[in-house]
């Protein structure tokens, strides 16, 4: 791995900083994209990091971005899309309580921020990307989506549609990426996220005995080192949960247990005919 270079959005904090540092602990040189200067200040002296600030919703940002990870590494290999708008923007005074804002509540500027966010700003950044690891003959995107039952589940708007709309592209381009050498797969938490806009809720709901299972980000890093890696070659088009991932096993086999399609598929696959084995 430490010939790859990396581009992670929202890689400074959560999740994505998480899978930053487990990416740049494997000797992956990372460009991680934020949107506030403190958070560059304390990725700064990190190994194989490169911390930048840049608004994604942009295309000219866009573009800088792929350009500092090529001048500063000398090529680009793969696209962490994890930035993203959740519930503790859309909805921060009812986050998850039993009367969440109705999708008529919210604004038009939550929805398009959510919506430019969530998926318009990573389309702008795979199209980019794509044409550099197609020519080169091999290449991995990562997307962040969510739960299914997120998705459709009532009280999510628009980060469900938001999320839904990037699980969609994922089969769209996984497909359009056959032969190749470049693929398309996603990586999701699997439940809620220990991530800082989760810290206040998770003190109400301690309160209230009612703690939920969390999933920590350096829980991203194993199906994410997976799927970028060269025994990933021919998965393309499966979504990973870091929840149920068994680390305890040979990553190939966790990922046959682990993987399912990405999309709305409503039947469970046949393990057996899993391409990563």
């Amino acid at each position: 791995m430490t010939d790859r270079v990396a581009i992670v959005t929202g890689g400074l904090r959560g999740l994505g900083r998480g899978m930053t540092l487990g990416l740049a602990a494997t000797g992956v040189k990372v460009v991680a994209v934020g949107h506030l200067a403190e958070d560059v200040a304390a990725m700064e002296g990190t190994p194989n990091v490169r911390a930048m600030v840049a608004d994604i919703r942009s295309g000219e940002a866009c573009d800088r971005i792929v350009a500092e990870a090529r001048s500063a590494f000398g090529r680009l290999d793969i696209l962490v899309n994890n930035a993203g708008l959740t519930f503790t923007y859309i909805d921060p005074d009812r986050f998850r309580r039993e009367n969440p804002r109705k999708f008529w509540e919210v604004g038009d500027e939550v929805v398009q921020n959510v919506m430019d966010t969530n998926f318009v700003a990573h389309d702008k950044m795979t199209r980019r990307v794509a044409p550099i690891l197609v020519k080169q003959g091999w290449g991995r995107i990562v997307n962040v989506t969510t739960m299914l039952a997120t998705m459709n589940r009532a009280g999510c708007q628009p980060y469900g549609s938001s999320k839904a709309a990037l699980e969609m592209a994922t089969e769209i381009w996984a497909k359009e990426l056959v032969d190749t050498g470049v693929t398309v797969n996603i990586v999701n938490p699997g439940a809620g996220a220990n991530t800082p806009g989760m810290a206040r809720e998770m003190r109400d709901w301690s309160r209230e005995g009612k703690r939920p299972r969390l999933v920590e980000p350096d829980e991203m890093v194993p199906p994410l080192l997976y799927v970028v890696s060269t025994a990933a070659d021919k998965v393309n088009g499966y979504r990973f949960d870091a929840l149920t991932w068994d680390s305890s096993l040979p990553p190939p086999v966790a990922a046959r247990l682990n993987g399912r399609p990405a999309g709305f598929v409503l039947h469970p696959r046949d393990v057996d005919t899993f391409p990563g084995e």
